[in-house]
């Protein structure tokens, strides 16, 4: 809000008087008769009282600027960073305050033109987006929080909570610092969560008369996918005699193509003894940043005594067909991370005996405006010690077996599959003082929407272990957890996985390949036990029934033949509501396939066939949002911004 000064005419005789009233004498010199019109002009003190009143005002709104500018984060206050276009032309840092419940933004935009779009969506969608948005007319520039309809419309919102905390200019390009708390309580925003935010920009190349003239479907626009709440983890200290080792790509030149994974098979030294991995983080060619989507460094099966050397495409008719023995994850790393630290009391063991020399990188090359000519020796930095420490860390999956007798209907927008590892595994393979879970891997294929794992205890739910509300397939990191996650003998640990298959004509199953489906979740604990796998299916005797029971109320018959496999069963299903009713109610309550397996593959002692399913008897409760204290009225208003004079800092 501005402050107007308004300068009245001057009296006979007199100088202007900026608070004096229209049509009134007020020269103290001249008398005035009683045919005068009454007139009560300011006295000495009264001009005085309201000169002291307005230098209040003037102190008080300096203060408020100084405090706003002290509320400023600076810019080495932002310590995670990601390009938000394949260009870098705009590039988002941000750091995350718990007890504020807030994120303050930092976007650099490095060519301004006449504005940009900022927001997040369910899925990276400009529909029923929260934006904020900086546009222009040519003259004058405004900066507001948004939304957008089912129609892609934009529409100012009543509750202005992305808050502009200042503006500035770099020979680099201009920065826009803002903040927005993760919960608002407007119908409008978009609820900011743990795990993965679909980030959207657009970039206004023409000038627009007001932001509801802003066509979204004409404009270069793009989507990023970040975890914005990073956990407030200490980093341990590191020990003196860490080494380290990268595990790079050669010098490749990255195809222009869009989508590209490029594996590169490297080799640790013969004779290489046992290390601890305690730390890794991803190196990345200058200039590449956009395009190096996500990186993971797998280790070979250890029962194999070669591999051969490759280093191209991975879905190349070329690869060698060993490498799908590479499979055991040392590392991974997806755009918006940082540096993976091990807990001090643990390491990733990699060297000596029993494990290979053999390491499979793998690298997501995003490339939309498919650049040619780009070379690149991107990778991962590894940091060990032979020091080794307390524990031997390990990796667990959780969740699904990779089998077609869980499968999910076609044209499904929200499809529940659930994996188990029962309390019976965990008594039998656990060590009486427990395991910690330190970080956390969730993995579908395409049609993945949402990953959840929760402990539970005694048949009641005691803790999430990670969830992802927004999962997306293309962006898959370890991710270290908030809190360790003790578990203990008896416990169980339940995953599941939501579809969405609503562009599919067929079931999908689930399998290896890229169009069938999986539910993992791949958790990092410590100490090392000799449970590898803890996972689930459905009964195949009991799938055989529901093939069995769609015949007889069905026109159309399903082959239940021995020798039909079950994913042409399933193909051969007519999914009406009937059929997708009773398959989701198999799953929910038929007895299960337990798949309790040392790392050799094998199942630890005892019955496993047609367990029951764990019985919760008292479920988490759903957290409810918490609203920001309310900091008084902001109006629906956008607010200006003079970027010519920042032009001139």
């Amino acid at each position: 809000m501005q402050l107007k000064s308004i300068t009245y005419p001057a009296c006979p005789g007199g100088p202007a008087h900026k608070w004096a009233k229209p049509n009134c004498g007020c020269c103290p010199a001249r008398m005035q008769t009683s045919r005068s019109t009454p007139c009560s002009c300011p006295s000495f003190r009264l001009r005085e009282v309201a000169s002291m009143y307005f230098t209040m005002i003037a102190v008080f709104l300096v203060i408020l600027v100084v405090a706003l500018q002290g509320s400023v984060p600076r810019g080495s206050d932002f310590p995670y960073k990601v390009p938000l276009d394949p260009q870098g032309l705009l590039e988002l840092s941000w750091n995350v305050s718990y007890p504020e419940q807030a994120v303050h933004f930092q976007l650099l935009v490095r060519d301004l033109q006449f504005g940009v779009l900022f927001g997040m969506s369910d899925r990276g969608e400009f529909e029923n987006a929260d934006l904020a948005v900086l546009w222009s007319d040519g003259h004058n520039s405004y900066f507001g929080d948004a939304w957008s309809d089912a129609k892609g419309q934009l529409h100012m919102d009543s509750q202005q909570d992305y808050q502009l905390l200042g503006a500035r200019r770099a020979p680099e390009g201009l920065y826009l610092l803002f903040r927005r708390a993760f919960s608002t309580c407007d119908p409008k925003d978009y609820l900011i969560e743990d795990g993965t935010v679909h980030l959207i920009y657009g970039i206004l190349e023409k000038p627009v008369h007001s932001l509801q003239a802003i066509n979204i479907s004409a404009i270069h626009r793009g989507l990023q996918r970040v975890q914005l709440l990073k956990p407030n983890i200490t980093v341990p200290e590191l020990p003196s005699n860490m080494k380290t080792m990268e595990i790079t790509a050669p010098d490749v030149v990255i195809p222009s193509q869009e989508t590209t994974y490029w594996c590169y098979m490297a080799e640790l030294p013969k004779g290489f003894p046992k290390h601890h991995i305690i730390m890794y983080e991803p190196v990345i060619t200058a200039g590449n940043e956009a395009l190096v989507h996500h990186m993971e460094v797998f280790q070979c099966a250890a029962e194999f005594d070669s591999f051969p050397h490759y280093n191209g495409p991975c879905d190349s008719k070329m690869k060698p067909d060993r490498l799908n023995y590479c499979r055991h994850v040392l590392a991974a790393w997806a755009m918006g991370a940082q540096a993976f630290y091990y807990p001090k009391e643990a390491g990733l063991a990699f060297g000596g005996p029993g494990s290979s020399r053999y390491l499979r990188l793998e690298i997501h090359y995003h490339n939309p405006l498919v650049f040619k000519g780009r070379r690149d020796s991107s990778g991962i930095r590894l940091y060990y010690t032979a020091t080794l420490r307390r524990y031997d860390a390990g990796i667990m999956e959780l969740g699904l077996v990779y089998t077609p007798v869980m499968a999910i209907p076609p044209g499904e927008d929200a499809f529940l599959l659930t994996g188990y590892c029962t309390d019976k595994c965990t008594q039998l393979a656990l060590p009486a003082a427990g395991i910690r879970i330190f970080a956390s891997q969730l993995h579908t294929h395409l049609a993945g929407r949402k990953v959840v794992t929760v402990l539970s205890r005694d048949g009641r739910e005691r803790q999430i272990v990670n969830a992802d509300g927004h999962y997306s397939p293309h962006f898959q990191e370890i991710r270290m957890l908030k809190e360790v996650v003790a578990v203990f003998p008896g416990d169980e640990l339940i995953t599941t996985c939501t579809y969405n298959t609503e562009d599919r004509s067929q079931a999908t199953v689930g399998g290896f390949g890229i169009l069938e489906e999986m539910c993992v979740n791949y958790v990092h604990y410590y100490p090392q036990t000799q449970l590898e796998l803890c996972k689930s299916a459905v009964d195949p005797g009991y799938l055989h029934r529901y093939f069995n029971l769609v015949n007889r109320f069905n026109d159309e018959e399903v082959c239940t033949c021995p020798q039909v496999s079950v994913p042409q069963q399933f193909s051969s299903i007519p999914w009406n509501t009937f059929n997708r009713d009773v398959l989701k109610s198999l799953y929910g309550f038929a007895p299960i396939s337990m798949h309790c397996n040392k790392s050799s593959a094998v199942r630890f002692p005892g019955k496993w066939e047609k367990q029951l399913l764990p019985t919760i008897t008292e479920r988490l409760r759903e957290p409810v949002p918490r609203c920001p204290p309310a900091p008084g009225p902001r109006p629906a208003a956008p607010v200006p911004l003079n970027l010519g004079e920042l032009r001139r800092d």
